[in-house]
C-alpha cells in the first residue's frame, strides 16, 4: 500500500466510496468538486492504493487560520477506507499522514466531525488519540 495525492481520475473510485461513507449519489458533481479542491491551497486530499493501483482509501483535509490561539487548525472533512481495506491498517497510515501535514503546516489540533451512528468510527479516532468535544452546533442553508 502507498499514499499519493488525489487525482481527477480517482473519481469513481472516490463516488464508490462515498456511498459506503452514507453519501450515494455524488457521481453527477464529484469531477466538479474534485477539481475544485484539489487546486485549493487549504485543502489536502489523499488516496490509499494497493499495489494494483486500486483504491483502498481516503482522507480529506481542510486547514484554517485561528484568530485567538497561535496554532492553525486541522479539520478532516471525508475520511473512508474500503469495506474490503478495513482493519489492514489503511486507516492508521492515513491518519498518520494527515497528522504529519498538519504539524508540517503550523497546526496545534486536528478535529472531526463524526456523526454519532458512526460507533466503528468513534473508536478507530479513540485508538488514534482522538478525544471528545461538546457541543457541535450547525445550521443547514
Amino acid at each position: 500500500m502507498r499514499l499519493r495525492p488525489a487525482i481527477l481520475e480517482d473519481s469513481p473510485a472516490l463516488a464508490d466510496l462515498l456511498a459506503q461513507l452514507g453519501y450515494p449519489g455524488t457521481e453527477s458533481f464529484l469531477l466538479e468538486r474534485m477539481a475544485q479542491l484539489l487546486t485549493h491551497p487549504d485543502v489536502w486530499l489523499r488516496v490509499a492504493v494497493d499495489d494494483e493501483g486500486r483504491l483502498l482509501g481516503f482522507i480529506g483535509l481542510h486547514f484554517m487560520a485561528q484568530l485567538a490561539l497561535p496554532g492553525d487548525f486541522c479539520r478532516i472533512t471525508y475520511f473512508c477506507v474500503g469495506d474490503a481495506a478495513r482493519s489492514a491498517g489503511v486507516g492508521r497510515e492515513l491518519e498518520a499522514a494527515a497528522e504529519a501535514e498538519a504539524r508540517a503546516r503550523g497546526c496545534d489540533r486536528i478535529e472531526v466531525h463524526c456523526h454519532e451512528r458512526r460507533a466503528d468510527a468513534h473508536r478507530f479516532y479513540y485508538r488514534q488519540g482522538y478525544e471528545e468535544s461538546p457541543k457541535y452546533l450547525m445550521k443547514r442553508l
